[in-house]
């Protein structure tokens, strides 16, 4: 199953009771398994989840931890980018030359990199003593 397939089908779980914005995500490890997650909503708003961290989630819990793509698919007029959050949690496990394709529903794609996304990314090495 392609990356775009997976995202679009998981997207149709999302539990969005609030907002109505379905939002699918789907991440390929470095050993080719996908991992998709969908976004999940709370009444106590800033509670939910993440499209993407719910795929990243899925991904660890299977024992992987590097991601080569990822792709991510909302019922907007254009493309959605991944949170700040998200974008974070991305370059957690992705190389900033990591692609990412953000799409609608109506087939419109952009593509970019982790790298792209978040260019001022904090890391290990700001950790350093």
């Amino acid at each position: 199953m392609s990356l775009k397939d997976a995202a679009t089908a998981v997207r149709e779980n999302a539990h969005v009771p609030y907002s109505n914005f379905k939002v699918g995500a789907a991440l390929r490890g470095a050993s080719g398994a996908v991992y998709v997650g969908c976004n999940v909503e709370n009444v106590a708003y800033p509670e939910g989840t993440c499209a993407e961290a719910g795929a990243i989630a899925a991904m660890v819990a299977a024992g992987e931890t590097v991601i080569t793509e990822a792709y991510v698919i909302a019922g907007s007029p254009m493309p959605v980018s991944p949170c700040g959050g998200c974008r974070q949690k991305l370059a957690e496990f992705a190389g900033a030359d990591v692609p990412v394709t953000m799409a609608t529903t109506s087939g419109i794609e952009q593509k970019t990199t982790v790298g792209a996304l978040l260019p001022g990314v904090f890391n290990t090495e700001h950790m350093s003593l």
